[in-house]
């Protein structure tokens, strides 16, 4: 067992690491996260596996940053379990195998990681690797969006427009739909033009509502160190 003094100098230098990397100094980054990967902390080989994955400090290589990741998830790093659920499902880095991808998703997915959430539910709802279920789909969508994750609400909306794992419901899709839309997601507005124009004055200020409501009780999503989402 660490002693404390040698526990606060490891997050010390981890944290100094990570400060390199959000400051886009990637050649120390690098050689600090690799400096305490070679001392068998998991942690920093995750970052070191973002690295490779984006080619930050070093040549980009798939394969390499799938290798890192993998340990990491094997020793229940949230972040390596999204992204190797991700890279099995999309084949990089590694053969694709979707039941795989999806086993790994659904374990970050229920830890709360909103990335993991997002990109099972798109597997989920586009029946990879096995029929479609839009309900779950439309279920972990929903518990992205909640939390602010922007494409999960412009998707959650465009279900609530079609009734895809979800009643029909244009109080819904409004909301979902102007949340992302406020937000830069593009298709998301052009939804929610659709669907202002089939709606009562009552179904517009309930739709009001519910935005202030939910936008006062969303939070921003951070986004460092991710794969790109699965595509839809």
């Amino acid at each position: 067992m660490l002693s404390a003094d040698l526990t606060t100098k490891h997050d010390a230098e981890l944290g100094g690491a990570i400060a390199a990397y959000m400051c886009g100094d990637y050649d120390e980054a690098f050689r600090l996260f690799s400096l305490r990967a070679g001392e068998g902390d998991l942690e920093a080989t995750t970052w070191l596996g973002a690295m490779y994955a984006n080619g930050q400090g070093v040549e980009a290589s798939l394969m390499r940053a799938f290798a890192l990741y993998l340990e990491g998830a094997q020793a229940d790093i949230l972040l390596a379990q999204t992204n190797v659920g991700a890279m099995l499902a999309m084949g990089h880095g590694t053969p694709r195998d979707i039941p795989a991808g999806v086993a790994w998703l659904e374990k970050a997915a229920q830890r709360g990681d909103v990335f993991a959430q997002y990109n099972l539910a798109t597997l989920l709802s586009k029946g990879e690797g096995g029929r479609s279920d839009h309900e779950a789909a439309a279920r972990w969508y929903r518990s992205a969006a909640e939390r602010g994750h922007y494409p999960s609400q412009a998707r959650l909306g465009f279900m609530y427009v079609n009734g895809l794992g979800v009643p029909k419901d244009r109080v819904e899709a409004f909301t979902w739909l102007s949340l992302a839309a406020q937000h830069g997601i593009g298709a998301a507005l052009t939804a929610l033009e659709a669907i202002v124009a089939q709606m009562s004055s009552d179904e517009k200020q309930a739709g009001s509502t519910s935005v202030a409501r939910w936008r006062g009780r969303t939070a921003e999503v951070s986004r460092h160190a991710r794969l790109n989402p699965l595509p839809g």
